[in-house]
């Protein structure tokens, strides 16, 4: 089955294996002989069709690198499903093989956001923890996809521990799920705001979701990432990992997430996370010095001018 080119699909024409994955919104399912997966909704009632259908148009209207990009960074809504002119859910890929990690028992998971941000305990002691250069690059790819999500106009919402899968191999990268939690910014939400507890911007209600939101639980996920704090909010210190940055990261890390208590309007963007999560240094440049310039004999200009007749040739005595 393709979805690629964003038609909708009859619930009648999929074959569904096993449950995948089940939350407060939907239910997710195996998709049979595809490598797609479907999230079907508890109350289609409660969805805004026209509002999916944007996110599906959306994608569609990206350009091949972006869209590619997109897919990389994103489990987004390919096409809607469809039964009796009701919107019941849509079709997704699969979250990459490497955002998963197998337990003890043989069990595969999602490697969770939560697994990097908390300490490793005993329970899934499998899940190779990233040295501390690897943790600060995991929290530059989270706030670049923020970043990249913004400037093609959308608003995340709900960012938490829960929807942000993380990878070591091939290297350093994430992955975003519950897309259509997404919005694109000034149009309707899928469904009614998401939240999840301890993820909140505790300047505006739980069902807000803006740019300004994101990027107050953008500082949450640099904060709780480089500090591996799954509690820590700006306002409080911040402990960082030893080694995840040097003296001009951490500094400038803990101004932006201090910077995140202000209000609406103040808070840093994905862009200045970004440069400070940077292995690159900044450079100084200090202004040039003037050049002295050359003294002027104003006497020679100021002084009382002869002038004389000018004889052309040909021409008589004047």
């Amino acid at each position: 089955m393709s979805a690629e080119d964003g038609t909708d699909v009859a619930r009648a024409s999929l074959a569904l294996g096993e449950r995948v994955g089940s939350g407060g919104q939907g239910d997710v399912h195996a998709v049979t002989g595809s490598p797609l997966l479907f999230k079907e909704y508890k109350d289609p009632s409660k969805v805004n069709s026209t509002a999916l259908a944007d996110l599906v148009g959306m994608r569609q209207g990206l350009g091949q690198t972006d869209r590619s990009r997109l897919d990389a960074l994103a489990a987004w809504p390919l096409c809607r499903v469809l039964e009796g002119g009701r919107t019941l859910g849509f079709l997704m890929r699969r979250a990459p093989a490497h955002m998963s990690w197998r337990t003890a028992t043989g069990a595969t998971k999602l490697l969770e956001l939560q697994y990097l941000i908390r300490p490793p305990k005993a329970a899934w002691q499998e899940v190779v923890q990233p040295s501390p250069e690897e943790r600060r690059a995991l929290a530059l790819a989270c706030v670049e996809a923020i970043g990249w999500f913004h400037d093609a106009g959308l608003v995340i919402g709900d960012l938490s521990q829960a929807n942000v899968l993380w990878s070591l191999s091939p290297g350093p990268a994430v992955h975003f799920l519950d897309c259509d939690g997404f919005r694109r910014v000034g149009r309707a939400a899928v469904q009614a705001q998401a939240a999840t507890p301890d993820w909140n911007d505790p300047l505006a209600p739980s069902t807000d979701a803006t740019v300004d939101t994101d990027a107050y639980k953008t500082a949450l996920v640099a904060g709780r990432i480089v500090s591996r704090q799954p509690y820590v909010s700006p306002g409080e210190d911040l402990d960082l990992v030893p080694g995840c940055l040097n003296d001009r990261q951490s500094e400038r890390v803990r101004k932006l997430f201090a910077q995140a208590t202000g209000e609406r309007g103040t808070r840093p963007r994905p862009s200045e996370w970004q440069t400070a999560l940077s292995d690159r240094g900044f450079i100084t440049l200090t202004a040039a010095t003037p050049r002295n310039r050359p003294a002027v004999d104003r006497t020679v200009l100021d002084g009382v001018r002869d002038r004389t007749p000018i004889r052309l040739r040909g021409s008589g005595p004047a």
